[in-house]
């Protein structure tokens, strides 16, 4: 007795028959208009080729299929499985071409954005790389822009971003491993790494992570941000991400590990320390003392942005003996007849700064800018004149506005942003004595931090001297291959 066709049956290997695999595939993908199912004729052979339009162009494919007829009639009778394979290596000249053994990774293929040839009664389908994917041209790294060094920037293409990386590192040890995540989406994901530099203990870490994570949907490369990292509420990132390939590049000549997202340009990069988000790919194309200097400027940039607030806070209600008599006697005829107190001034105005700022984000770029900046004129301007907050305290917060734009990974301006009201709310509660303690707190927080089991403060705590030509200075590279040997 013949076994009765279940089409709701998940059905494991190919069926026999032309008509049954496309029933069986129209169950599983449906109906929907983009998806294509052709029928051919090779030779004696009843042949099928199924793609999403859009997605796929496999008009090279087919012509090339139509155009071999001296092989068909060289296949005539022979078992499909060795006809299907003579296809795979005299007509089909195009890129990937693979083997699929079941219904389900048919599937996948034709929902990556390859083509599956279907024989009939054969074993196996080919599954062809004709993916035709519209994307963003190469362009400038908007987050991460720079006076002098390369322009090109990550798409949102994961091939092309692989390309951009391997362009700079032509080593025959990098390595890439490519999987995929979300039960939804199966959004590819590739972990890129210098074999003969890698911390394999960090790689197989990563890896543990990774298998972990059950995600239902990948869309962004923050998805996984979110599984990988150490602590889940630490205000400072663990993770770093960067649009620029040629980051990414000396982050993997360095030994870390790159997490490459299929549809984001923007990349992952593991371990991550707290020295590299004050580091700049443009300290690499300067002269080492110009480089030196402006990246000290960013570490006060960092201390400004994080305290500005608080200490004029800590100052004006509990420490006046500290300010000079002149600018006391100038502060007082300020703040003659402002109704709050010096935190709740403060808070007001970095409340309203970033809504300005959120503001100039959300707005078209044609009139964000110049909403964001006549914005805060025409506020600050307003509420001094109503007596609202001091003149004072607007030069405080836009100097605190101004340092955190200097720093150059975008995460950790977030992460001052909010420890920012935090010290701002001690400050006005303790004064200078509760922002040391805060200080030494955060100070002990940020020395438990981890990433992927390096210390988040290397090489500071523990302290490496060979590592000390790039970090609060960056040496040239004559004294780093003199003092600290070859980098």
């Amino acid at each position: 007795m013949t076994e009765k066709h279940d089409p709701k049956k998940r059905r494991e290997q190919l069926p026999g028959s032309q008509a049954l695999f496309l029933e069986e595939m129209r169950g599983r993908l449906g109906n929907s208009t983009d998806i294509i199912y052709r029928l051919l004729a090779l030779g004696s052979f009843s042949a099928a080729v199924v793609f999403i339009e859009g997605m796929a162009e496999p008009q090279a494919l087919i012509e090339a299929l139509h155009r071999d007829q001296p092989l068909y009639a060289e296949i005539d009778g022979a078992d499909p499985g060795a006809g299907l394979q003579l296809l795979k290596e005299r007509t089909i000249t195009l890129g990937k071409v693979g083997e699929v053994r079941s219904l389900e990774e048919i599937e996948a293929e034709i929902l990556s954005g390859n083509t599956v040839l279907y024989i009939e009664r054969a074993a196996v389908a080919l599954s062809v790389g004709t993916e035709n994917l519209k994307q963003r041209a190469v362009e400038d790294a908007t987050s991460q822009s720079v006076v002098r060094g390369p322009r090109e920037g990550f798409t949102e293409s994961l091939r092309e971003n692989t390309a951009l990386v391997r362009r700079r590192v032509q080593n025959p040890q990098l390595r890439i491993e490519e999987r995929k995540m979300g039960a939804s989406t199966r959004t590819s994901v590739s972990v890129m790494y210098m074999e003969d530099r890698v911390d394999m203990t960090a790689l197989e870490e990563l890896r543990r992570r990774l298998n972990a994570a059950k995600l239902d949907s990948v869309l962004e490369s923050n998805y996984i941000e979110e599984m990988i990292q150490d602590k889940r509420y630490s205000p400072f990132p663990t993770v770093y991400n960067t649009e620029r390939p040629d980051v990414t590049a000396s982050a993997l000549l360095e030994g870390r590990i790159a997490i490459l997202v299929d549809g984001t340009p923007f990349v992952l990069i593991v371990p991550a320390l707290l020295v590299q988000f004050f580091q700049s790919s443009e300290d690499y194309y300067q002269r080492s003392d110009f480089a030196s200097l402006v990246r000290m400027l960013r570490y006060l940039c960092f201390l400004l942005a994080l305290l500005t607030p608080s200490f004029y806070i800590a100052i004006t209600t509990f420490h006046q003996e500290m300010i000079p008599t002149s600018l006391l006697i100038s502060l007082i005829g300020q703040r003659e007849g402002i109704p709050f107190p010096a935190f709740l001034e403060a808070f007001i105005m970095e409340v309203t700064f970033e809504i300005l700022r959120e503001a100039g984000i959300r707005l078209p770029k044609s009139i964000g800018q110049s909403v964001s900046i006549v914005g805060t004129l025409v506020i600050g301007q307003a509420a001094v004149d109503a007596g609202l907050v001091s003149a004072a305290m607007v030069i405080v917060v836009a100097i605190t506005a101004i340092a955190n734009f200097a720093l150059p990974a975008f995460n950790v301006g977030i992460s001052v942003r909010m420890l920012r009201f935090v010290l701002m709310a001690i400050a006005a509660s303790f004064g200078l004595y509760g922002m040391v303690i805060a200080l030494i707190i955060l100070a002990l927080h940020l020395c438990t931090l981890e990433s992927l089991g390096v210390p988040y403060m290397s090489s500071f705590a523990p302290l490496r001297r060979g590592a000390q030509k790039d970090t609060l200075l960056r040496l040239s590279q004559r004294m780093m291959k003199r003092y600290f040997g070859q980098s």
